[in-house]
């Protein structure tokens, strides 16, 4: 898949839950987006539970490693399109003016993103608002709002 041709890059950094892997994979094929996976990952990608949510979809899957987050940051060339889900983030991501090629990055399951990055990025810094008693979403349906809100605004239909 050329890079034009995506619609968005979904980064998870240090993702912990293979299942949770699994389900986001096959939110990208769903979505014709690509999925970075930034290491060290808490499984083996070889983990049939990986494969087993991600059904007969994960051959289909536009994958990326990268050794650790400065190693994926590097081949990034507009960072201002970067956007990180986090529930700290001050705005919401109906703020986001979503592109095709957006990078929507997201922790991992335990802890979220670090506190290094989100002070790296505060500007770029988004949360889902819920207005329920919890601290955060899975990150499964985090990620399948994140590319629902940015599907409909790029009007990309069936």
């Amino acid at each position: 898949m050329e890079q034009n041709k995506i619609n968005f890059n979904i980064v998870l950094v240090e993702p912990e839950i293979p299942n949770n892997t699994g389900n986001i994979g096959r939110l990208c094929v769903g979505s014709k987006s690509k999925l970075h996976l930034v290491k060290p990952l808490g499984f083996e990608i070889t983990d049939k539970r990986v494969k087993r949510a991600g059904l007969d979809y994960w051959g289909e899957l536009e994958l990326q490693y990268h050794e650790n987050f400065e190693a994926f940051l590097n081949q990034v060339e507009n960072r201002e399109r970067m956007f990180f889900f986090s529930s700290k983030g001050a705005k919401t991501y109906y703020e986001i003016d979503f592109k095709p090629g957006d990078w929507l990055i997201f922790g991992k399951e335990s802890v979220g993103l670090g506190k290094e990055i989100l002070e790296r990025f505060e500007s770029q810094t988004t949360t889902i608002p819920f207005p329920g008693k919890v601290r955060s979403f899975n990150i499964s349906n985090a990620v399948a709002m994140a590319l629902g809100e940015g599907l409909r605004q790029l009007k990309i239909s069936m």
